[in-house]
């Protein structure tokens, strides 16, 4: 009897050790198979957060790009505004050193003054000052060259119009200043009132019969009649017309002023008529 019982509680262990083993066996092959089962749907669950965070992650780094390249732009700005800048001082400076080394500073009270506008049409240029600056209608405009531009005639606040020699509108005296001792040479003292004729044509008028001229000759402004300072250059000959009936004669002048390529010029400011 007592056998039995032993052999009976031998068995329930058994029993009871192999349906902990079986629970084992089957947690795995379940644990298993599930895994089987989603392991495919976590792979593109996955990969698909992955795309998503890349995603993301792309837009932030197009936006610090987009800062990035906006800070560059900036700065790449404020250079080229610097190098404008420091060109102008240079040209400046280089205009200035020239007109001392002529002597037109000696001569004049000068403001150097930038030109902002041409009117070719017009035969015109703006400068950047007015009459908040001391200028005034009537001052003569030369470069630094000494070759004469024209006068101020119209004076704003912060800016001023200038009308070139060679406007419909100019009228000056002015005389021949030819090479001495030329062999068949111009008369030094050739005198003759300098008509503007636009399209940056010069007429050269009333210049008595009996002075001689010829082209090539170097024209400059004579100061009879108190409009401009004399001996300042204005053009050159470049045709001659002679009428015997007459008792003057007419020659062209082109302008030594050349509006396409001036930047800056000065404003005399102590000239009185």
């Amino acid at each position: 009897m007592k056998f039995t019982t032993v052999k009976s509680k031998i068995l329930f262990v058994a029993i009871l050790i192999g349906f902990i083993l079986s629970l084992n066996f089957f947690q795995k092959g379940t644990k298993g198979f599930f895994y089987n089962l989603s392991a495919p749907i976590q792979t593109t669950f996955w990969q698909l957060g992955e795309r998503v965070s890349g995603f993301f992650g792309t837009i932030g780094n197009l936006n610090n790009l987009k800062k990035i390249n906006d800070e560059s732009q900036k700065t790449i700005q404020e250079l080229l505004a610097e190098k404008a800048s420091f060109a102008e001082l240079k040209k400046e400076n280089e205009i200035l050193r020239e007109a001392l080394q002529i002597g037109l500073q000696k001569d004049f009270r000068l403001a150097l003054v930038r030109v902002i506008g041409k009117d070719i049409g017009q035969e015109s240029i703006l400068i950047n000052q007015g009459a908040g600056d001391g200028l005034s209608a009537g001052m003569p405009v030369v470069t630094q060259q000494k070759i004469l531009v024209g006068r101020i005639s119209e004076v704003f606040k912060s800016f001023s119009r200038v009308t070139l020699i060679s406007s419909k509108e100019s009228t000056f005296d002015a005389k021949v200043l030819a090479s001495p001792g030329e062999a068949g040479g111009s008369d030094t003292d050739t005198t003759g009132v300098a008509r503007g004729q636009g399209n940056s044509k010069i007429k050269f008028d009333l210049v008595p019969q009996d002075k001689t001229l010829k082209v090539g000759d170097l024209v400059v402004s004579s100061s009879l009649g108190g409009i401009y300072p004399g001996g300042l250059l204005a053009g050159t000959v470049i045709e001659v017309s002679r009428n015997d009936v007459s008792p003057f004669y007419q020659a062209e002048i082109k302008p030594l002023f050349d509006i396409q390529n001036s930047s800056a010029v000065f404003v005399i400011l102590n000239f009185t008529k």
